[in-house]
């Protein structure tokens, strides 16, 4: 078998495992929002590819698109690092068939380079250079600015891919794509005839001959790089090579939840679920990482100092946290859903737990903006109302995912795990937990003052927190009603 039927007999194998799994139809549903979202964006990128066409074809200056590929690429890492899934390599069915172990990866890396989403940028690419082209550009030219900025965002999709693999080690790796997409904006905080003078050169650079092979050549050794680290780390976690951790010495035993009773128990089950397994844990670091970062630009910058930016982050600085993990709430206990299942009552308990720690975790983002709050730059009233609100109505939601999720999520395997896409109604919840709050403040604002707003939603999160028994008891009781359904779904995920 030569190496092409080999890569499409795996894309073949590939679609039928999608096609198989118990999500599949609600998948559907999550392409089509995706499908929509993509239209939005390449109507956007039509627009800002031929209004940029214009300048650059008074100034001559034809590879003005391609100078500003840094700005693109963030722009384009950002939007894969909050949609694309976490890299997922399937290759333990394949480790007892005669398949080499780099083809399995060489057919997944390259089923990345050919997803539809990169073709998406297309539409920014397509318009510059057909208006260039009309405006004296020779047709090498255009056709330079099609292929070379194709190449760098396909070498700008496996750089994303080495640093989602190498931030599950550790997440000191945040720190590589600042560096390197900051490198781009340093000159402009220095002096700003210094960004200048860089933007003349990469015109220059971006309308040599040469690029398109340079372009190349980039993506090339993105390619082998990313190949490397996937063979290595994929590897590891295959013949369970990975770093060993030293010997506990102590176990922590978090007695003082015991005065709890039965909920003390289940709170420290799940502690200890979040310090114990890696994919899990590498979730929950990530997730308050972020909302750390993100609580200390809001309150030690003047980044977002506008009335309507102070509100939209200050309402994420809590929201965030849950809506990275809750998503996938019941996912992990998929593996052991048996053992919740012999007991009545068994997940009510758990829920209650989960949501504890998740109010808990809550006094993170309240801690780091008290500064904010001391100088004034956030009204009490608007921090404490998004505090509830988020613990209330954004929870209710958030939770009720609980209901519908049904596929099992492995508790350590984080590059060769399965079942890491999220089906439809997970987005259109998720969609609604972050959207539905800032609609409420924004309508209550203009039927009433901003003090008024803020207290109408206090109180609405308030009556949802204080309610929290009786929502999280009809969550349980509709896991209860499709417990058959739901226990098929991990059985079939594992």
């Amino acid at each position: 078998m030569n190496l092409l039927n080999l890569f499409l007999l795996l894309r073949k194998q590939n679609r039928l495992a999608l096609r198989r799994s118990p999500a599949f139809e609600q998948s559907m549903v999550a392409r089509v929002m995706l499908v929509f979202g993509a239209g939005f964006m390449m109507f956007y990128l039509i627009f800002i590819g031929t209004v940029m066409g214009l300048p650059a074809t008074e100034m001559r200056e034809f590879g003005f698109l391609l100078a500003l590929m840094p700005l693109w690429m963030i722009i384009d890492f950002m939007i894969r690092f909050m949609v694309q899934q976490t890299p997922v390599v399937v290759v333990r069915p394949y480790l007892l068939q005669p398949i080499p172990f780099r083809r399995v990866i060489d057919t997944y890396l390259v089923n990345m380079l050919l997803t539809g989403y990169n073709l998406v940028w297309l539409s920014l690419f397509m318009p510059y250079a057909f208006v260039i082209y009309c405006g004296g550009a020779t047709f090498y030219e255009a056709m330079a600015v099609i292929f070379s900025g194709m190449a760098l965002l396909l070498a700008n999709s496996q750089f994303y891919l080495i640093v989602r693999t190498l931030v599950g080690r550790s997440m000191l790796w945040l720190l590589l794509p600042v560096v390197v997409f900051g490198s781009f904006w340093l000159s402009l905080f220095i002096k700003e005839d210094y960004f200048d003078n860089q933007m003349d050169l990469l015109c220059d650079i971006a309308s040599a001959w040469w690029f398109p092979l340079a372009s190349i050549g980039v993506l090339w050794v993105m390619y082998v790089v990313n190949r490397m680290i996937q063979m290595r780390f994929v590897r590891e976690e295959v013949r369970r090579q990975e770093k060993r951790e030293g010997a506990l010495k102590h176990v922590t035993s978090f007695s003082f939840l015991e005065m709890f009773g039965l909920s003390g128990e289940y709170l420290k089950l799940e502690l200890k679920s979040m310090m114990r397994n890696k994919a899990i844990r590498s979730r929950v670091i990530m997730s308050i990482s972020f909302i750390s970062l993100l609580s200390l630009l809001v309150s030690f910058t003047e980044i977002y100092d506008s009335k309507m930016m102070q509100s939209f982050w200050c309402f994420y600085c809590f929201g965030l946290y849950g809506m990275t993990t809750l998503v996938k709430v019941m996912c992990p206990e998929g593996n052991y859903i048996d053992l919740l299942m012999t007991q009545r009552e068994n997940i009510l308990q758990l829920l209650r737990a989960k949501y504890y720690i998740h109010v808990a975790i809550l006094f993170i983002p309240l801690v780091l903006m008290l500064p904010a709050i001391i100088t004034g730059k956030f009204s009490v009233v608007m921090v404490v109302a998004y505090l509830l609100l988020t613990s209330g109505l954004t929870y209710f939601m958030l939770f009720s995912l609980a209901i519908y999720n049904k596929q099992t999520l492995p508790l350590n395997d984080k590059m060769t795990g399965k079942n890491n896409t999220e089906n439809g109604v997970q987005l259109i919840i998720e969609f609604c937990a972050m959207l539905l709050p800032l609609a409420l403040v924004s309508v209550f604002i203009l039927v009433f003052n901003e003090l008024m707003a803020y207290i109408i939603i206090g109180v609405v999160g308030m009556l949802f927190t204080l309610a929290h028994p009786l929502w999280l008891r009809f969550i349980y009781n509709r896991m209860m009603v499709r417990k058959y359904e739901l226990m098929e779904g991990f059985h079939a995920s594992r």
